[in-house]
């Protein structure tokens, strides 16, 4: 096939097949995009279902493939695409990849856009030289047959994978170390399978310790003794601080891939049970506080709001804890539902729905920590969720594919409390306004847009002891804005954002990346931490900067801080202040 047909194929299947919609136009071979070797697509992608049996369903419009080449491209899909595409190849970040839709376009179609991806998110798998021309075939003709299901994850299935290493009778009955807890930094190492524990006075490295892989967030009981950590492999490691050398005391499986955990936080349950969201099998399962027995397990499977039409994987995005009832609050991603989950009696549960916008992801409460801002990021929307009267408060349009990590609480001078979100798919951050007592005329409205550097953001930050708001950019193309982070002044934001060249402080001495990501404040609100995020063979580091000059304070290196990506000061998620 000519270079001219190949770009033409492009331009054709472009609508069908793109990942997202930050730019329109198709890739021309040769040209760079979405590296599958960055972290935009690392990001994404999570090793599970390694080892699981799945069979090739038969479908005599497929092109042929052997059993043996069926289970290799499975792997790939599982390894590479499914983040995007979902495991059923129903769409989600990506567009579906069902065979109504990949028979339709065929084998040549597919592979143009295998190999030399797009400039809207599609990674360009044969020219970056991760991907052969056979295998970029094999894949094509892969995803043009019935996608196989995985297994389903039962109560003895996650029974199977529990382990107590330390019981509740043999912990400490009180703290036997001399660390400050609560300004100690819980640091994901991600393509390690591990968390560093980092001293936040010191700046000394407490433990690093065997966790799943690509820990997805770090949370706190509700008494600060216990830290959760829960790998994209949707593996859980419960981590006893009080222990003179804090490490796991229990793990567990909640099923083949997840992203969230959080922990019981109302008066009365403080620390007595501990909930996972699974994208695979789209479930939740409820634990024991004190050792992860599983003990109940909820099915998210349902209809999409609006089309009302069944969706079969519905995958659990974000989970937080209500401080107004003894309730979870559930994000499931493909449906755009909020499930308010009452956890006080586990033999009758309750659940009010709420429903919002399609593919719910991340977020997190307002100041007053009453609402619950999530972004619906496909739908370009915020849905504040009103935790005291269990409603949906407001939906608010804001800017491209919304990625607010946790979001930023800050008072603006003219509208009130706002709570922040940028964007990975533009330039923008958007502010929305959070009190609806006081402010009601800006309540759950963008009140106000900034501009940032560029798009790829994932995170914001800000403190209430401070008067500046932080943003990150780690997935923009350019290594310019990549490599650095912009700060804004509160009390003056009409005069823009101030750059801070973090890798460049870092002092790094090869380049495998830098890509600097989510700034993370201590205790005491005068630190900002950023994550210096290189490849996995090259060094990393962490950046901290005095909040109140913005000049460099400390650069922490260590060989075993090995692709450090997200990092949670332990005071700040136990309290919800970011």
């Amino acid at each position: 096939m000519t270079t001219r047909k190949l770009v033409s194929l492009a331009a054709l299947a472009m609508s069908t097949l793109a990942i997202s919609a930050i730019a329109q136009e198709p890739a021309k071979p040769g040209t760079a995009t979405t590296d599958v070797k960055s972290p935009q697509a690392q990001y994404e992608a999570a090793p599970y279902a390694s080892g699981v049996e799945m069979h090739k369903n038969a479908n005599a419009k497929a092109p042929a493939m052997s059993e043996a080449e069926f289970q290799k491209a499975r792997q790939i899909y599982f390894e590479r695409c499914a983040g995007c595409h979902g495991v059923l190849r129903k769409g989600a970040t990506g567009k579906p990849l069902t065979p109504d839709i990949t028979l339709a376009k065929g084998t040549d179609y597919l592979k143009v856009f295998i190999a030399y991806g797009s400039p809207a998110g599609m990674p360009n798998w044969q020219t970056s030289g991760e991907f052969d021309e056979a295998t970029v075939d094999l894949m094509a003709r892969y995803v043009q047959q019935e996608p196989p299901t995985p297994p389903e994850w039962s109560l003895d299935d996650a029974k199977k994978t529990w382990k107590v290493t330390v019981a509740p009778k043999d912990r400490p009955t009180k703290k036997m170390n001399n660390y400050n807890l609560q300004n100690i930094f819980s640091t994901t190492l991600r393509d390690a399978g591990e968390v560093a524990l980092i001293d936040g006075d010191t700046k000394e490295i407490i433990n690093v310790i065997k966790t799943g892989y690509a820990v997805h967030i770090s949370r706190v009981s509700a008494s600060g003794r216990y830290l959760f950590v829960i790998g994209r492999d949707a593996k859980i490691n419960m981590i006893d601080l009080w222990m003179e050398k804090p490490d796991s005391v229990a793990e567990i499986r909640v099923g083949l891939e997840a992203r969230s955990v959080e922990t019981s936080k109302f008066k009365g349950y403080e620390d007595k049970l501990a909930i996972a969201g699974s994208y695979w099998p789209p479930q939740f399962t409820i634990m024991d506080g004190d050792t992860l027995e599983p003990k109940k397990i909820i099915s998210t499977r349902g209809m999409v709001v609006g089309k009302q039409e069944y969706h079969p994987e519905p995958r659990v995005a974000s989970i937080l804890a209500s401080h107004y009832k003894p309730e979870f609050i559930v994000n499931v991603k493909e449906t755009g539902k909020t499930l308010m989950v009452d956890y006080s009696n586990l033999n009758a549960v309750k659940m009010t729905e709420i429903e919002s916008a399609p593919f719910l992801h991340d977020g997190g409460l307002d100041a007053s920590k009453r609402y619950f801002m999530v972004a619906a990021n496909q739908s370009n929307k915020i849905a504040a969720i009103d935790t005291k009267d269990g409603k949906l408060a407001g939906l608010t349009e804001v800017g491209k594919i919304p990625h607010p990590g946790r979001g930023a609480n800050f008072t603006h001078p003219k509208f009130g409390p706002v709570w922040s979100t940028g964007h990975l798919g533009d330039d923008t951050i958007s502010l929305i306004g959070t009190d609806p007592a006081k402010h009601k005329q800006y309540a759950f409205k963008e009140v106000a847009k900034l501009k940032g550097p560029g798009g790829g953001a994932l995170f914001v930050k800000s403190h209430p002891k401070s008067s500046h708001l932080w943003s990150d950019a780690p997935l923009n193309p350019d290594p310019a804005v990549s490599q650095s982070i912009v700060v804004y002044d509160i009390n003056n934001l009409d005069k823009g954002y101030k750059v801070l060249p973090i890798a460049e402080w870092a002092g790094l001495k090869d380049d495998g990346g830098k890509r600097v990501v989510q700034p993370e404040y201590n205790k005491a609100g005068d630190e900002v931490w950023f994550a210096v995020w290189s490849a996995k063979n090259k060094e990393s580091a962490i950046v901290v900067v005095d909040d109140k000059t913005l000049k460099l304070k400390k650069v922490i290196k260590d060989p075993r801080l090995i692709t450090p990506t997200g990092h949670f000061n332990l005071y700040n998620t136990q309290h919800d202040v970011y």
